[in-house]
């Protein structure tokens, strides 16, 4: 039932933006006001959008949050409930060390100060699925405060380095999962399974409208998006509906709102809570939760019982932003095909492998794999895992493009065949299909030759000052070879016997 926890409250001109992870929570804020302009008889009128995200993302560990109950994913229900996860009398929490160092972790990536001292919180209110009547959660000093997260934008069709917003971070917070109600409308019942209630990601947009230079205007918070789609449809539609609610003279309440997915549209759901009702207060059965950097870790400290947070950012890994730039640094792509390459989950490994193994230059590298080989496993609905061609067969395949060995129509039809034949090696499928570039430069110059002797008007032309036919004579000669010449050496060949 525990799990870490971002979550988002207003800081400023803008709602803060949080996230909540399986053990841990954070607030993120950002002023993102957005500009929506409407069209009267008399002039025209404009609205600020200001929006606030409040993630709950789960943490990847073995067991709860302040229990030792598993946490294993579809599990039966109520079949990894502890004591403690029912709220038996006399049960206590014990803290776990791995959501707290994962807490740290995100907290650093988000370029948040790291509290050395933290203090736990009770949040009240009274759900079935929540038997304690409370929920443990940070609310006076969370574990992390005052991040940021920089992004870049697309600009038409493509993705700008220097069109970049900046995402405020307020604060990443542990915080205790409830369970989940699953309700049997069939037997007018509701079910509880103390689990745990979250998925992976779970996200609360609050969304607020008013005119610029006024003031921010009440809030709503819609509850439970489970995905990127459905969460920039919810806000979509609920700053059209405030702002058409406003505008014939309505007002906005301070509400909490669902998503219908299937009208595409926000329902009321009940009155927004406010501090006072959760009855905030310091959890009495968790001490303060005491963290260590390099300096003041203590000499004769237990490496297991102690979070060391110089620890934790030295092993930090390699963030997006940073993989991103070092993509255009080393191979000289664009900034938009690095942002393809970490989007696709397994694509990035797949390219670096085939750059290390490949003679071929690095733009046409990423040419191939982001139009050819990923637009084949979008049409199939694959995984790059699933990928029946592996990164060494397209390495190879892509040198014997580089060095001429075969042309690039042919190393289409051979990538057409590993997809199909995965029992097949790229030179297997080249001595089959006998798709070797004509090498023999006497043989693809007798064929020139006798395509020239065959097309006389066409000879005449090119010799009139219409370079446009010699285009038309190349291809000749490839359909004589089959595909099997290369056209630029074709084109040298042809223009010196032409003179």
């Amino acid at each position: 039932m525990a799990a870490p926890i971002l979550r988002c409250a207003r800081a400023g001109r803008c709602w803060s933006l949080g996230s909540r992870p399986r053990r841990t929570r954070a607030l993120f804020a950002e002023p993102v006001p957005g500009r929506v302009r409407e069209q009267s008889s008399a002039a025209a009128h404009e609205w600020a959008a200001v929006v606030g995200l409040e993630i709950h993302a789960q943490i990847s560990s073995n067991s709860k949050l302040f229990s030792g109950s598993q946490v294993s994913f579809l599990a039966p229900p109520n079949s990894s409930v502890s004591f403690f996860d029912a709220s038996l009398p006399g049960t206590l929490p014990v803290l776990n060390r791995r959501c707290v160092k994962a807490a740290v972790m995100t907290g650093l990536a988000l370029n948040c100060t790291v509290n050395k001292k933290s203090l736990f919180d009770r949040k009240h209110y009274f759900y079935a699925d929540l038997p304690a009547g409370y929920q443990i959660t940070q609310q006076r000093l969370p574990i992390a405060v005052n991040g940021c997260l920089t992004y870049s934008l697309s600009v038409g069709a493509h993705w700008s380095p220097s069109a970049t917003k900046t995402v405020r971070i307020k604060q990443i917070q542990l915080e205790q999962d409830s369970g989940k109600s699953l309700h049997d409308d069939t037997r007018s019942q509701t079910l509880i399974d103390l689990n745990r209630a979250e998925g992976q990601l779970r996200v609360d947009a609050n969304v607020s409208v008013h005119h610029p230079g006024e003031p921010l205007g009440v809030r709503t918070e819609v509850k439970n998006l489970n995905s990127i789609r459905f969460l920039a449809k919810a806000i979509d539609y609920e700053i059209q509906r405030q702002i058409e609610e406003l505008r014939n003279g309505g007002k906005i309440l301070n509400e909490t709102r669902a998503f219908d997915e299937k009208l595409g549209c926000t329902v009321s759901m009940r009155d927004k809570e406010g501090k006072q009702d959760y009855r905030f207060m310091p959890e009495p059965n968790l001490p303060p939760l005491i963290l260590y950097d390099a300096e003041s870790l203590p000499t004769a400290a237990d490496p297991q019982q102690v979070v060391n947070i110089d620890w934790i950012r030295e092993r930090l890994p390699e963030l997006p932003s940073v993989t991103r730039g070092r993509l255009v640094e080393q191979y000289g792509i664009l900034p938009e095909h690095s942002f393809a390459l970490l989007n696709e989950d397994g694509l990035l490994e797949f390219f670096q492998t085939v750059m290390k193994e490949t003679r071929a230059e690095p733009k046409k590298v990423i040419g191939w794999i982001l139009s050819t080989f990923l637009g084949y496993l979008k049409q199939r609905n694959l995984a790059v895992s699933e990928s029946p061609i592996s990164p060494s067969s397209l390495a190879e395949l892509l040198s014997l493009v580089d060095s001429k060995v075969i042309s690039l129509p042919a190393a289409k039809q051979v990538f057409e065949e590993l997809w199909q034949n995965q029992g097949k090696t790229t030179g297997q499928i080249i001595q089959e299909k006998k798709l070797e570039l004509l090498q023999n430069q006497e043989e693809l110059e007798e064929i020139c030759q006798a395509v020239l002797a065959e097309h006389p008007q066409e000879v005449m032309a090119v010799k009139k000052g219409n370079q446009k036919v010699v285009n038309k004579l190349i291809g000749m000669v490839r359909r004589a070879t089959e595909g099997r010449a290369d056209p630029i050496r074709i084109k040298q060949i042809l223009e010196k016997q032409l003179q």
